[in-house]
């Protein structure tokens, strides 16, 4: 299950709730949809939602790199959506 892709609805749900205030953000959001909204599962969007219930400042720490994930961020599907996110154009 946790496998599983996304389908098109839940594709489109996850879209409008990546959407954030800073723009640094969205344009690490967008380049990750671009490559991988296709292969994205049910396991990939949990981490990924997790990463927007963050404030701008901290997910941007995280994408920088500045800091990494800890207590209940700190695990695999957070880390995994992280490293797609943190990929180089």
């Amino acid at each position: 299950m946790m496998d599983t892709l996304l389908d098109e609805r839940a594709l489109s749900k996850l879209r409008w709730r990546c959407r954030r205030g800073l723009l640094e953000n969205d344009l690490f959001i967008e380049r990750f949809f671009a490559r991988h909204e296709g292969r994205l599962t049910v396991r990939l969007a949990e981490g990924l939602q997790a990463l927007m219930d963050l404030s701008d400042n901290d997910l941007l720490d995280l994408l920088l790199a500045r800091k990494e994930p800890e207590g209940d961020l700190d695990r695999p599907d957070v880390r995994e959506v992280l490293a797609l996110m943190r990929q180089p154009a």
